[in-house]
């Protein structure tokens, strides 16, 4: 007991983190991944618990491929997978551990990731990605100044 939280926070925190998850799983079933595992980041806001952060991205979860998950762990591999592991893999294969700055990445690698990234979306939303009109600049700027507007 840290004391971070009260029980009853602490069971609030559980029960939010547990109903995300069977979502998050729900839906990646849908798109043939297995959820594997994922953070979820709470905070309050005025005494209520809020969630904070990413929900179920490539960057805040693990992501294995369900159709192949069986024969590859039969056959002694690793599951396919779709999480940031990847990239965390090259720059280790280029000699980087998370000190210092990092190597610049290879046209390759970023071809790699984002073609990764496109295909967890799709899977999990079940829809391609259609680019916004405005440049993303733009629109989070927009969208922070709606919050703002709101008071949130």
């Amino acid at each position: 007991d840290l004391g971070f939280v009260d029980a009853r926070r602490w069971a609030e925190v559980c029960q939010v983190a547990l109903a995300l998850f069977a979502r998050g799983t729900a839906l990646a079933a849908r798109g043939g991944l297995i959820l594997v595992d994922t953070k979820y980041e709470f905070g309050l806001i005025d005494g209520q618990l809020v969630l904070i952060d990413e929900v179920h991205t490539p960057d805040s979860s693990r992501y294995w491929i369900k159709d192949t998950y069986a024969a590859r762990r039969a056959a002694g591999r690793d599951p396919e997978q779709f999480d940031k592991e990847h990239l965390r893999l090259w720059l280790h294969a280029q000699g980087y551990h998370g000190e210092g700055p990092a190597p610049r990445l290879a046209d390759d690698i970023v071809t790699e990731v984002a073609a990764r990234y496109l295909d967890a979306f799709e899977r999990l939303t079940g829809k391609p990605l259609t680019p916004g009109a405005q440049p993303a600049s733009a629109r989070i700027i927009n969208a922070l100044a709606g919050l703002t507007a709101k008071g949130a």
